[in-house]
């Protein structure tokens, strides 16, 4: 089995192209590519959505996703909810499946925790409501003036952040593993982690949830997207945008060198 996994594609998969992961072409159904949020290939309804997501289940590894803050989760919902190896999921395809929030998934022996979603910030000038009166007129108004903002069901849902049973869900499922997981996988950071971006983002439950994660759970790497970047972090973080990052199997160390006269290994 192998994983890998990258960061937010809001809608564009061209990363999967054999030019630019040339790997896919050894992969099977039984790899996985996770995407750590921000999918976005889930977002006009299944009509307008199929080309798309047809296209991601020809190819020939299993695509997973956690839900980030830019999804349309009016849509996402529609799919039907399945258990998959020890978690719960939307089975968006046969191969393309959203790994929902507060679960444990065990893959080959490796235990995956999922914790998707985000607060949006790209809200400055506004958040709009269709059914309010005069919502055409703000609309045009804030769009002539180039404005920052987000319609409620057509670009921004409340359901961006868990809910209250989803974070009882995620508590529930880290219980009966102890605390203790191989990876997790999550849109956004913990609070200590987010106050390295360079973005200036403030914290919010989530965040602080995740940070209570960081904590008190046992793992060996932290994947996550949301801010845009491709870099490691100190304790096992490791942000990703447009890399694909292999996470198993496992590279393995870079072989040391040794100086002969000194006797020091570098």
């Amino acid at each position: 089995m192998s994983v890998y996994v990258t960061g937010d594609t809001h809608g564009d998969f061209q990363r999967f192209y054999r030019r630019s992961f040339p790997e896919k072409g050894r992969l099977t159904r039984d790899d996985f590519v996770i995407v750590c949020g921000d999918f976005g290939g889930v977002w006009f309804g299944e009509a307008q959505d199929a080309l798309r997501l047809d296209w991601l289940e020809s190819l020939p590894f299993t695509t997973l996703f956690v839900c980030g803050n830019h999804e349309n989760f009016d849509a996402l919902y529609e799919y039907p909810v399945e258990e998959w190896h020890g978690g719960l999921v939307h089975r968006v395809r046969p191969h393309v499946l959203h790994l929902m929030r507060g679960q444990v998934f065990t893959l080959e022996g490796r235990t995956f925790f999922t914790m998707g979603g985000a607060q949006s910030v790209d809200i400055w000038d506004g958040l709009l409501d269709p059914e309010e009166p005069d919502f055409a007129l703000k609309y045009w108004f804030l769009r002539r003036r180039h404005a920052v903002f987000r319609v409620r069901h057509l670009s921004w849902w409340q359901e961006e952040l868990p809910s209250g049973e989803e974070y009882a869900a995620a508590r529930r499922s880290l219980e009966r593993v102890q605390y203790s997981v191989d990876y997790i996988i999550t849109h956004c950071a913990p609070d200590s982690i987010q106050d390295l971006m360079p973005h200036d983002l403030p914290h919010n439950a989530l965040t602080a949830f995740l940070e209570e994660l960081r904590r008190t759970v046992r793992f060996r790497r932290w994947l996550f997207g949301h801010y845009h970047d491709d870099r490691s972090l100190d304790g096992g973080f490791q942000l990703l945008y447009h890399e694909i990052y292999r996470l198993l199997p496992e590279a393995p160390p870079a072989p040391q060198r040794q100086d002969t006269e000194s006797g020091i290994t570098e």
